[in-house]
């Protein structure tokens, strides 16, 4: 079993799904983010995902796509990302899973990438914009250093697409919960739920879900069916440069708080 898989055991065993929030790196500085990432860990996060800014981010709504800007105007780069992760490594010993697109990775060396990311703390890899059929040398690349490649999972993928999806992830399957990037939204789509049925009956990874969960109520009617949830954009929308790096903090990690309650996994209702 995988370190990212066996946060999920150790999540479920102590009574709550896991919560995964993600952070852009080096937003809205290097020391806020240092802040945030090490401070959610002690309020409940069982593992953080950490983008790595892209001028191009694809996948990403606004929110993530103003903090990714930043970064890279502040010479945001994926050494100066190493570096943070390196800090709170001497910290921590939860997981961190990067999520970055692909053209970074290979400008930086595959084999060099995932060498220096396993050194300090990454478990898991996401990219978005990659296509499962083109996935074999990035998936070799991990598998030499122990680092989960983690596919998403989009609703319109076709039943063949999705069983090649299924049988290349590992560590989690991350279910993508709408069509469009990521950002916050005021509901999930009834149809998730069949779906996470679906898939949890054809792979035996834990099943966590994406894209468009902002807020602790959506947390917990995710958690229903799921094995965690990804929270991104309501997270990175706290972290307003405009106001102190202890107000940014404090606001996201408030929500950190509500979202690990939203988290617990509920005692199955009996009927009468």
């Amino acid at each position: 079993m995988s370190v990212i898989t066996s946060a999920f055991t150790h999540s479920r065993a102590s009574g709550y799904r896991a919560l995964i929030p993600y952070f852009m790196a080096g937003y809205p500085s290097e020391s806020a983010f240092c802040r945030v990432v090490d401070e959610s860990f002690s309020s409940g996060a069982d593992i953080i995902e950490v983008g790595i800014p892209f001028s191009d981010p694809v996948a990403d709504g606004p929110a993530i796509q103003r903090a990714g800007q930043t970064a890279l105007e502040q010479g945001v780069t994926i050494d100066r990302v190493l570096g943070m992760l390196s800090s709170l490594r001497l910290k921590r010993h939860q997981p961190i899973v990067i999520m970055s697109y692909l053209n970074p990775l290979l400008q930086y060396g595959l084999g060099r990438f995932v060498t220096a990311a396993v050194d300090v703390g990454v478990r898991g890899l996401i990219v978005p914009d990659m296509v499962v059929e083109e996935s074999k040398d990035i998936g070799s690349a991990c598998k030499s250093v122990g680092i989960d490649l983690i596919h998403l999972l989009a609703p319109t993928s076709p039943a063949k697409r999705q069983e090649a999806i299924l049988k290349k992830s590992s560590g989690f399957v991350y279910v993508v919960s709408v069509m469009g990037v990521t950002g916050a939204r005021t509901s999930l789509p009834e149809t998730l739920f069949d779906r996470v049925a679906a898939i949890k009956a054809q792979s035996r990874l834990p099943v966590a879900i994406g894209f468009g969960v902002s807020s602790p109520a959506a947390a917990a009617r995710a958690s229903q069916v799921a094995d965690g949830v990804i929270v991104g954009s309501a997270l990175v929308e706290r972290l307003n440069p405009q106001v102190s790096e202890s107000d940014q903090i404090q606001s996201v990690i408030g929500m950190i708080k509500q979202l690990r309650q939203a988290t617990r996994i509920l005692p199955a209702r009996v009927e009468e």
